[in-house]
């Protein structure tokens, strides 16, 4: 099996590229260290959303809704204001329609190699980003702090370690999640009408008018109910939905399967993500996104118990850490 890891561009842009047999898998540094591809090579599975050359510019000036983006603080956030520690930090309103801040600072800017290899089991990258006083991130987090994540890929498939180290001297927050953007269809000769999906939900939370929650849960449909057995649509209606994780047999996921190839995507995100969100862009079919969150959206806007809501502090020298892993199962052996 040929393991390899290089340095080459996609679409144009640095990339560093993992090849681990037939799989095969590329990162974006300097686009917020975003996985943008994750492939099958010998079937043609696209697992990822991948922008076009034709979509480079549009994806650089909003990489969200392409590959795996890194989202630190993740969501949305009232008026912009995050208060922490007897202090509210400000950050900028940038989604005018509900007058909040979304989605952090780090999937937009470039982050460091570490490093990258392969051997003779699996190939590797690891890339960094280091924020100290006069980064752009510390504007707005004002912490020192280091944020490492490596993507290792073997013949099992694609698996991403994350560790957040704080490096200051008081407690920050850490809110992360990714805004990971999955192909439906995958497969170059499937349709939409193919695919069933399974994940582990638990309560749905219940939205405002400015998409925020409100504390409380409302009630799941009889169709939000089958996502915690599977067999639904990931198009069966429009959802820009939250959700609390409710992991099953000690696992948190979801399943993408492919009725037509007898192929079932997993991603299994670990337990460390309290929350779900789903959103679908409108039940278009062709993507959708199951984002595994650590924080209920405006966690530290919310009066609820810390642990409930996942609003995680690190004291200094503290690392938060967690494992995620993409993989297929061939349902047909």
């Amino acid at each position: 099996m040929t393991m390899k890891a290089y340095e080459g561009t996609y679409q144009g842009e640095k990339a560093i590229w993992l090849q681990a047999g037939r799989y095969e898998a590329v990162v974006l540094p300097e686009i917020g260290a975003n996985l943008i591809a994750f492939r099958d090579t010998e079937k043609e599975y696209k697992f990822l959303r991948e922008p076009s050359l034709a979509e480079m510019d549009s994806f650089k000036e909003r990489p969200i809704v392409h590959g795996i983006p890194v989202l630190f603080p993740p969501n949305r956030y009232q008026d912009g204001k995050f208060p922490w520690n007897g202090k509210v930090y400000e950050f900028p309103v940038n989604e005018p329609a509900t007058g909040n801040h979304l989605h952090g600072f780090v999937h937009n800017i470039p982050w460091a190699v570490e490093k990258f290899g392969a051997d003779e089991s699996e190939s590797h990258v690891t890339l960094v980003l280091q924020v100290r006083e006069g980064h752009s991130v510390y504007a707005y987090l004002p912490h020192a702090f280091t944020i490492r994540l490596t993507y290792t890929l073997n013949e099992s498939g694609l698996h991403q370690d994350i560790a957040v180290h704080n490096e200051g001297t008081d407690a920050m927050p850490c809110l992360l999640a990714y805004h990971t953007t999955i192909n439906a269809p995958f497969a170059p000769n499937s349709q939409p009408s193919d695919y069933g999906f399974k994940m582990t939900i638990g309560n749905r939370w219940k939205l405002n008018e400015r998409m925020l929650p409100t504390g409380e849960y409302q009630t799941l449909t009889a169709d939000e109910e089958k996502m915690k057995v599977g067999g639904l649509s990931p198009f069966f209606a429009s959802m820009d939905n939250h959700y609390t994780t409710a992991p099953q047999n000690g696992r948190n996921y979801m399943e993408l399967t492919d009725s037509r190839e007898g192929i079932k995507l997993v991603y299994d995100v670990g337990t460390s993500y309290k929350q779900w969100m789903i959103w679908n862009n409108g039940a278009s079919a062709g993507f959708f996104c199951p984002e595994p969150q650590m924080n209920l959206v405006n966690a530290p806007n919310v009066d609820l118990p810390a642990d409930q809501i996942g609003l995680v502090s690190l004291e200094p020298g503290e690392v938060w850490g967690e494992r995620a892993r993409l993989y297929t199962i061939d349902l047909k052996k």
